[in-house]
């Protein structure tokens, strides 16, 4: 095990199979939870094997997907559930009503948001938040500052996300991605929202190559 950077668990969960991770410090087990899209049991289970201390709930974004799971898994770990500041106020309102439509229940208010720029330590790591809209108003990556990228769904292996659900902008989107993912080094590792395809990871240079979306943008 490499201890010189944080550990990264893949869980998929909730109805439509969305990458939720947990990215811990594998010296002082201290992590947080990247978008609890469902399962909270599953979830809960895997933090209690490896032994974790879940110092925060962080979402990409704030469709119901990839949150549902907050409210229970906040309760049973005392640990606070935040997002980006635009969404927690858009997926409250007007936003809401295509996922309570899918079945989805109300997405919980965030006990913090967030936006450009904000940490979140845990153990010896950072995760930084690169705020990536398009996807949504609040569209955010996390970054560790030197390979680990969790991109939610602005950014997929192969492909990115949608830009016609309320409050996206596929224009927008591809200008967050440009400007701010393919900015990063191309050795670095993206940990999309959904896994769709045989890899379940890729790196931002491998995207730049073979990502047909982001050909077409280039």
């Amino acid at each position: 095990m490499d201890k010189t950077f944080p550990e990264v668990e893949t869980l998929v969960v909730g109805p439509l199979a969305v990458c939720c991770y947990l990215v811990y410090d594998p010296e002082t087990r201290d992590g947080v939870i990247i978008d609890p899209g469902g399962d909270a049991g599953k979830i809960l289970s895997r933090i209690e094997a490896l032994g974790l201390r879940i110092g925060r709930i962080l979402a990409t974004h704030g469709h119901a997907d990839h949150v549902v799971a907050a409210e229970e898994l906040r309760k049973a770990l005392s640990a606070p559930f935040a997002l980006h500041k635009a969404d927690d106020e858009f997926f409250r309102g007007e936003g809401a009503s295509v996922f309570l439509s899918w079945g989805f229940p109300p997405n919980p208010p965030a006990d913090e948001t967030f936006e450009e720029g904000a940490e979140f330590a845990f153990g010896r790591f950072v995760l930084r938040v690169l705020h990536t809209p398009g996807h949504s108003p609040g569209s955010v990556c996390f970054y560790d500052g030197k390979r680990l990228l969790f991109t939610g769904d602005t950014l997929f292996v192969g492909a990115v996300g949608r830009g016609d659900l309320p409050g996206g902008d596929y224009f927008q989107m591809m200008r967050s991605i440009r400007e701010k993912l393919l900015a990063l080094p191309e050795d670095t590792i993206v940990f999309p929202g959904h896994d769709y395809g045989d890899r379940p990871t890729s790196t931002i240079g491998r995207e730049k190559r073979e990502n047909p979306f982001i050909q077409e943008g280039l």
